[in-house]
C-alpha cells in the first residue's frame, strides 16, 4: 500500500490556468508579460546598484528600499518560469514537488515583503518624530538585525506549508486557478480533510500580514499626530511628502493581496477571470511599480539612476 501511495504522490500533476484565449493569442499575450518582467528586473537591479555604489545613499531609507528591491526581484524570478511557460510554450503542467517549491518561495517572499513594508513605516516614523536621532537609532547593524528577524519570522511560518500539503492524496482534476502555485489553491485539490491546513493558512496570514498591516496603521497614526504638531504648514506638507512613496507601495501590495484572499476563502469558484487578474496584479505590479514610484518621488535617487544610465 505504501508503494502505491508513493507512486501516486510522485505522479501528481497540476494544470496551471492562463487568461482565456485560443490559437496564437497566447504568443501576443506573452509580450506584455515579458515587458513587465524585463522592466521589473532592470528597475530593481538598478535600485540595488545605485544604492550600493553611491555612499550618499547609504541611509536607512535607501537600505530598506534595497531590501524591498531584493524581495521584488525574488518574486519576479520565482513566477517567471510558469507564467511565461504558459504563454510562450503552452506548458501548463507542473509536478507536485515543483509546485510546492514555487508556492513556498512565493509565500515566503510575500511575507518578507510585508515585513519590509512594516520596517519602512517604522523608518518614516523615526525620521519624522525624531529626525535628530534618526541615524543613531537606525544604525546599519540594527537594520541588519531587523531584516534578519523579518526573514526568520517568514521562514518559520511558511516552512510547514509544503510538508502539510505533501502528506495529502490528490485525486481531483487538479486544475489550478492561476499561472503559478498558491497554498490555498493546491490545498483545495486534496481528497483528504483540509481543516488543519485551512486553519494554519489563516493563522499565518493573520499573524504575518494582519499583524503587519495593523502595526503599519498604528505607525501612520503616530506619524499624523507628530505632523499635526508642526506649526509650519510647509514643513508639515514636506514631512507628509516623504511618506507618499511608501503609501503607494502599501496600496500596490495589500489591495490586490487582500482582495485575492477574500475571493479564495469566500468566492469559491465564482469570478474565475477576476481571480486570474488579481493574481497577476498581486505578484507582477509591486515589482514593476515600486522602482518607478521611488525613482519619481526621490530626487536624490533619481539623479543617481540617471547618472548610472548616462555612464
Amino acid at each position: 500500500m505504501s508503494a502505491v501511495n508513493d507512486t501516486k504522490l510522485k505522479s501528481v500533476i497540476f494544470l496551471l490556468t492562463g487568461l482565456p484565449s485560443h490559437g496564437d493569442t497566447y504568443l501576443w499575450i506573452s509580450i506584455p508579460f515579458c515587458f513587465m518582467y524585463i522592466i521589473s528586473i532592470i528597475g530593481n537591479s538598478v535600485i540595488l546598484f545605485s544604492v550600493k555604489t553611491d555612499p550618499s545613499l547609504h541611509e536607512p531609507m535607501y537600505i530598506f528600499l534595497s531590501m524591498l528591491a531584493v524581495t521584488d526581484l525574488g518574486i519576479s524570478i520565482t513566477t517567471i518560469p510558469t507564467i511565461l511557460g504558459i504563454y510562450l510554450f503552452n506548458s501548463r503542467e507542473i509536478s507536485l514537488n515543483a509546485c510546492l517549491a514555487q508556492l513556498f518561495f512565493i509565500h515566503l517572499l510575500q511575507y518578507i515583503e510585508s515585513s519590509v513594508l512594516l520596517l519602512m513605516a517604522f523608518d518614516r516614523f523615526i525620521a519624522i518624530h525624531d529626525p535628530l536621532r534618526y541615524a543613531s537609532i537606525l544604525t546599519p547593524q540594527r537594520i541588519a538585525k531587523m531584516g534578519l528577524v523579518a526573514v526568520l519570522r517568514a521562514m518559520v511560518l511558511i516552512l510547514p506549508l509544503p510538508f502539510l500539503l505533501k502528506r495529502f492524496q490528490y485525486c481531483r482534476a487538479n486544475v489550478l486557478s492561476h499561472s503559478y502555485c498558491l497554498f490555498q489553491e493546491v490545498m483545495k485539490m486534496a481528497c483528504s480533510d483540509i481543516t488543519v491546513n485551512s486553519i494554519y493558512g489563516l493563522f499565518t496570514k493573520l499573524f504575518q500580514m494582519g499583524l503587519d498591516s495593523m502595526l503599519i496603521f498604528l505607525s501612520y497614526v503616530m506619524i499624523l499626530k507628530t505632523v499635526l504638531r508642526i506649526a509650519s504648514h510647509e514643513e508639515c506638507l514636506r514631512a507628509l511628502n516623504t511618506c507618499v512613496s511608501h503609501l503607494c507601495a502599501l496600496l500596490l501590495f495589500y489591495t490586490p493581496e487582500i482582495s485575492l484572499s477574500v475571493i479564495h476563502r469566500f468566492g469559491k469558484s465564482s469570478y474565475p477571470l477576476l481571480q486570474i487578474l488579481l493574481g497577476y496584479i498581486s505578484l507582477l505590479l509591486p515589482p514593476l511599480m515600486n522602482p518607478i514610484v521611488y525613482s519619481v518621488k526621490s530626487k536624490h535617487l533619481r539623479e543617481r539612476i540617471i547618472r548610472v544610465f548616462i555612464k
